[in-house]
């Protein structure tokens, strides 16, 4: 009897392990149905994609000479199939050693007419220490080759460019900036997808000092050339700087004192002009100080170079963060310790800009973070009061809102899909918390890390997107860099990559090579390449 009973219990036990065996491979093999399905119509859409666009250019080459064209259109695909590789710093290797492939997003191509405008002007120094031209600067934001790599400038202070080498031109000032539509990708069914994650490679990591007296504050990769990324520090100084031997170094191009007028405060946040020409600095609306300035990389070191605005539309506090909206008309979004959301327009004249308060009162407490959707013109705010609010600024009021069970300090978009965005808060191991905008006070993912070195969140630590969507760096109270794969159906990192010998604040990735820049506390810039 108790060899049948022990028979019949191993049969059970058996039958048991086989059936969670099956629902397992039942939910994987759905999952990977899914993702064929996914791809298939993402291929389906980019092919109908790219034969409107050759329908387009064939039309307009057909307009002067249409054997020409036809020609010329026909090399210009066999081009871009040969060329074409991910836009993405990453290759993604997806879980099973047995189904290994690789998934490369469509790399952006120039156009014919490089939609630019106006490309910024590196001009060369007469101490042979060239930095790329203004038509290797619209390259470089779509191709993985660096220019002019050979042209390093000395970071010693002695040895600094002067300040007539240090500036940057316009090429065709006065024509206004076109406007480019970004491609939207649904990226949204992919979350928690995988039960094993896709890892980045960090290949080699190297360290530069950032010329900063005092601890970094903030970094911003320019938005017409990524090579070119600037940081800024307590010490009131923001530095230009550009990346050279394919992310093997960065040169020290100019710096500047961005320090208030009143108070003699450091810049808060600061944020790129969409044409790259600009760099815009929030401060403090206490005591009457400065809140905004414009530094114009046109001009000299002189007083001209930074401009104080006399407008100060937030009555006290810190303004913790600016952002340019993804909108054709160029305005820009300041948040402020008030409660308050600022909408600044652009006006006609040389750092004209009027600002409207979009609202003061729907936040309870200070907003720490703002940004912009791109299929509408809506203002995402975070605040706080655990309140996200996304406002409808053609119609003038809240379109949604979202009451969370901790405190947001900042708000972030997905580069590819436009209807899923991130909220930075103060929960330990739940930091990070993912939203479709279309869904009411619907938590799609979290996910987060523990911290070794304190408990508290600190609303320095910012993260950021890869290009393809499909990652997120943070930064962290540790020396590390975590990397999470929005994919990957677990609420920890995906992986963490130790990076500095104190706090990371954040790290960014360059679309037209594959690197990591990262800033610490340590005072160093690190510079991570990775596959």
């Amino acid at each position: 009897m108790e060899e049948n009973g022990c028979t019949t219990r191993d049969r059970e036990e058996q039958e048991e392990a086989l059936v969670a065996l099956i629902e397992h491979r039942t939910r994987e093999v759905k999952n990977l149905r899914q993702r064929i399905s996914y791809y298939k119509s993402q291929l389906e859409e980019a092919e109908k994609r790219l034969e409107d666009s050759e329908s387009k250019l064939a039309r307009i080459r057909g307009q002067t000479n249409a054997v020409s064209s036809k020609s010329s259109l026909d090399d210009r695909i066999k081009t871009v199939k040969t060329e074409r590789r991910s836009s993405s710093p990453i290759d993604r290797n997806e879980g099973s050693s047995k189904n290994q492939y690789q998934s490369k997003p469509e790399l952006i191509i120039p156009a014919v007419t490089p939609k630019i405008s106006p490309p910024i002007l590196l001009p060369r120094s007469s101490a042979n220490a060239s930095i790329s031209s203004s038509s290797e600067a619209i390259a470089s934001v779509h191709t993985p080759s660096i220019h002019g790599s050979g042209s390093r400038v000395k970071s010693d202070k002695s040895h600094r460019l002067s300040s007539e080498q240090q500036n940057i031109e316009i090429k065709d000032k006065g024509t206004k900036r076109k406007f480019e539509q970004k491609e939207h990708k649904e990226l949204i069914p992919l979350i928690r997808m995988s039960s094993s994650p896709n890892l980045v490679h960090c290949q080699t990591s190297n360290h530069i000092s950032s010329q900063h007296k005092r601890k970094l504050r903030s970094i911003a990769l320019c938005p017409v050339n990524d090579q070119l990324f600037v940081t800024s520090a307590l010490d009131g100084v923001v530095n230009l700087w550009q990346v050279q031997s394919r992310g093997s170094g960065a040169s020290l191009l100019s710096t500047t004192n961005c320090i208030s007028q009143k108070q003699r405060r450091w810049p808060e946040d600061i944020a790129w002009h969409p044409e790259g020409n600009s760099l815009f600095s929030v401060y403090s609306a206490d005591g009457g100080d400065s809140q905004l300035s414009v530094t114009n990389l046109n001009k000299g070191q002189g007083g001209e170079r930074v401009k104080f605005l006399d407008n100060k539309p937030h009555v006290k506090g810190i303004i913790n963060g600016i952002v340019f909206m993804p909108w054709e008309n160029t305005c820009f979004v300041t948040g402020g310790s008030d409660h308050a959301v600022i909408l600044w327009s652009e006006q006609d004249g040389e750092n004209k800009w009027k600002p409207k308060a979009l609202h003061r009162n729907l936040h309870s407490s200070a907003v720490m973070g703002v940004a912009g959707m791109q299929q509408k013109q809506i203002v995402l705010s975070a605040g706080a009061d655990k309140r996200i609010f996304g406002f409808d600024v053609r119609v003038g009021r809240a379109d949604f809102k979202h009451q969370i069970d901790s405190k947001c300090m900042s708000v972030m978009p997905n580069p590819c899909d436009f209807n899923l965005f991130m909220v930075q808060t103060g929960t330990p191991e739940k930091q990070l918390r993912l939203f479709d905008i279309r869904l009411r006070q619907t938590e799609l993912h979290s996910f987060g890390w523990k911290q070794e070195s304190s408990e508290s969140q600190s609303a320095l630590i910012n993260q950021a997107w890869s290009p393809d969507g499909l990652y997120i760096t943070s930064g962290s109270a540790d020396p590390v860099i975590h990397i999470f794969d929005i994919r990957y159906n677990a609420h920890r990192p995906s992986q963490s990559i130790r990076a500095h010998q104190k706090r990371v604040f954040k790290a960014m990735w360059l679309q037209s090579i594959p690197l990591l820049i990262s800033i610490s506390s340590d005072l160093n810039i690190g510079l991570h390449k990775v596959s």
